[in-house]
């Protein structure tokens, strides 16, 4: 089948505003019909400029899978948007995707619709296995469209885990807009359950944009260490930590200008070195956090852990052009 291929006008290293080259998409009536997205510039299509030689680029190209239906003679305009938007974050970021990863999409994955799919996770595309080129090694990544109830499932387990779940319903992970979300049904949310309880969580880390701590004196009183967090991330980080402490798993928060570290001990103690506030914390006082800290504004203090403090703000949820569309807290 010949695909139809959209081109970026101007290119990234030309000065255009899509870092992608171009996109190929294959229309596919097995196992369900659906059009099959493949993207050109996260490698490496011209010289080897990258100083890897056995990498391509960045090592990866993304595809996605979307349903169509019976009459559509053209692809979703909206995927070409999304995948550049993902492009765009890689380019600008430098941070990779790879297999088992997931994001949130702060909105529906395709604007002006009222689907459910909020989020995505990323798995080797089920079809494609990598390649070597002249300029190295290349994967194709597929972008599948998660529930936000999936995307937390998948944070509390394991991505990769959840998405191979969830296959059998979601053949070859085709994106469907329409769609409930697969843990509704009982039989799914029983395996996704078993899991996360008997292998614990796979995610090390979150990223918040509200994250600081300080020493604060009280009279007559011996001084606590206030760490100031998000709402949005402390309903993340009480389901978090008892996923991973109790595997002796660390976990971390991470900010702008430093991280709280959260490890697992046999006696509570905090320490402060180097950017990074470490939590040693019993399973006691992990279980005694996860029931006390609650995602609304306010001053939260821990049973065991005397000499800390929680102090939760509201946190404002923005849109691609930086307007606020939500505050949690």
């Amino acid at each position: 089948q010949e695909p139809k291929h959209y081109g970026t006008l101007v290119k990234w290293r030309l000065g255009g505003p899509d870092p992608l080259d171009g996109i190929s998409v294959w229309r596919r009536a097995a196992p369900v019909p659906h059009w099959h997205f493949v993207t050109y510039g996260l490698s490496e299509l011209y010289a080897k400029e990258s100083d890897d030689p056995a990498v391509s680029g960045f090592g990866f190209e993304l595809t996605m899978r979307v349903a169509c239906v019976a009459g559509d003679d053209e692809p979703p305009r909206w995927v070409f948007s999304f995948l550049q938007n993902l492009a765009r974050y890689v380019f600008q970021s430098g941070n990779a995707f790879d297999d088992g990863h997931w994001m949130t999409a702060n909105g529906p994955i395709a604007l002006d619709t009222d689907t459910a799919l909020c989020s995505m996770g990323f798995a080797f595309d089920p079809e494609l296995p990598a390649i070597d080129t002249p300029h190295g090694r290349l994967a194709f990544l597929q972008v599948v469209g998660l529930t936000l109830d999936e995307e937390r499932a998948a944070k509390r387990w394991r991505t990769r885990a959840l998405l191979d779940t969830l296959l059998p319903h979601m053949p070859l992970w085709v994106t469907d807009l329409v769609r409930a979300s697969l843990l509704e049904r009982a039989d799914v949310r029983e395996q996704v359950d078993a899991g996360t309880q008997r292998d614990g969580s796979a995610s090390g880390y979150l990223f918040t944009d509200v994250l600081g701590w300080g020493t604060r004196k009280r009279l007559l009183r011996a001084p606590v260490i206030e760490i100031t967090v998000g709402a949005r991330q402390v309903d993340e980080l009480v389901t978090l930590l008892p996923l991973r402490l109790p595997f002796d798993r660390p976990f971390r928060l991470v900010g702008h200008d430093g991280a709280v570290r959260y490890v697992r001990g046999d006696a509570n103690g905090v320490s402060d070195e180097d950017g990074t506030l470490t939590l040693r914390l019993t399973d006691a006082t992990v279980q005694a956090l996860a029931r006390t800290l609650k995602p609304r504004a306010g001053e939260y203090a821990i049973d065991g852990l005397d000499g800390v403090r929680w102090r939760v703000e509201p946190t404002v949820i923005r849109d691609a052009q930086g307007h606020p569309v939500q505050t949690i807290g």
